[in-house]
């Protein structure tokens, strides 16, 4: 879009993280850099990203300057000044009003004195006041909210033009949606970062906006600031280990061990010579030497190991205590073996 001229105004609505834990304190740490890299004009922060101890996401926000892209209108970090709540952003001949909000369903979630909130109906009536005295052309509200939320509160709020939203799953509606009984439209972003929708404007009455689902797909190389800072990160992982990352093996809640693929095959020849016929034979060797991103290794990465090895609980991402725990150290363990479905075999065995 630069290319062909456009002046892009980059906006996130939250949620750099999903976990709770070292790893994704510094996974948002690196994520809030790449979009500062990326030149990101506003994000707001999720719940998730709220769940980290607050010092680490206020170091993760602040760049070295007061001009941090995170804002909101009802949240922010240790006191409200540190936390912008609205901003001002000249692009195209346009002047936009950007600011954010955490809906009341999960502002109540919030923990710990160090976040400082009210409910999203009063932050935003406060800031919206200071925004139609800027008289920008266009203001736009990052909602983490629900659909419901969102819908409610762009009727409580028909100021906001745009509003979009944390709120759906999977992948989102193809553009903007106006919102029932509101002149206020609609943008949804789906999940998991596959997709980012494009607002076009345009000086045309009848039809000002206009928009585009982008996929984020192959057509798209992979921009070399983003590799590096992906070595970076990876490197951080393997510096700190398991333990450095908190993650202790846990015993099997069966009490069983897991004994490894190569003992599952001394009998069940036939299963074994299929199996190492499957992409399932080569798992930990695809993120020792990846075939994409640069060949970044990526074996010391916990939320890559739990699928990509034996021995791990796959959805809450730590090693059971005779899973695998390194290339040398659990070489029977590599791959993703039988035992991650049938469940460990040492008893059967």
């Amino acid at each position: 879009l630069k290319k062909r001229g456009w002046e892009v105004v980059a906006l996130d609505v939250g949620n750099q993280v999903r976990r709770f834990g070292k790893q994704p304190e510094i996974k948002f740490q690196r994520s809030a850099e790449g979009l500062r890299k990326m030149g990101y004009q506003a994000a707001i922060l999720g719940t998730d990203d709220l769940r980290l101890p607050t010092l680490e996401v206020f170091s993760g926000v602040s760049d070295g300057s007061e001009k941090t892209i995170f804002l909101s209108s009802n949240v922010a970090l240790l006191e409200r000044s540190e936390t912008p709540e609205y901003r001002v952003v000249q692009a195209g001949g346009k002047k936009l009003g950007i600011t954010g909000v955490l809906s009341e369903s999960y502002r109540e979630k919030l923990v710990g004195d160090e976040l400082v909130h009210v409910p999203a109906e009063e932050g935003l009536t406060a800031v919206t006041a200071k925004l139609e005295a800027e008289k920008c052309d266009l203001n736009v509200l990052l909602a983490f909210a629900t659909l419901d939320e969102t819908a409610a509160l762009a009727k409580k709020f028909p100021q906001y033009q745009i509003v979009a939203t944390a709120g759906g799953i999977g992948e989102p509606p193809l553009g903007m949606e106006l919102i029932p009984d509101t002149q206020t439209n609609q943008v949804q972003v789906g999940s998991k970062g596959m997709y980012v929708m494009v607002v076009g404007l345009f000086d045309d009455p009848d039809a000002p906006f206009r928009t585009q689902r982008v996929p984020l797909d192959s057509r798209f190389a992979d921009a070399r600031e983003m590799v590096h800072l992906m070595e970076e990160y990876q490197a951080q992982l393997k510096a700190l280990g398991l333990e450095g990352l908190g993650l202790k093996p846990q015993p099997h809640p069966s009490e069983q061990n897991f004994v490894g693929t190569e003992k599952c095959g001394e009998c069940h020849t036939t299963a074994y010579a299929i199996w190492e016929k499957t992409p399932h034979a080569h798992a930990t060797d695809s993120i020792v030497t990846p075939p994409e991103r640069a060949s970044i290794p990526r074996h010391f990465d916990p939320e890559c190991l739990s699928c990509h090895v034996t021995g791990w609980e796959p959805q809450k991402m730590f090693p059971f205590a005779s899973g695998y725990l390194g290339l040398e150290t659990t070489p029977l363990m590599t791959q993703n073996g039988c035992e991650n479905c049938h469940g460990p075999g040492s008893q059967h065995a």
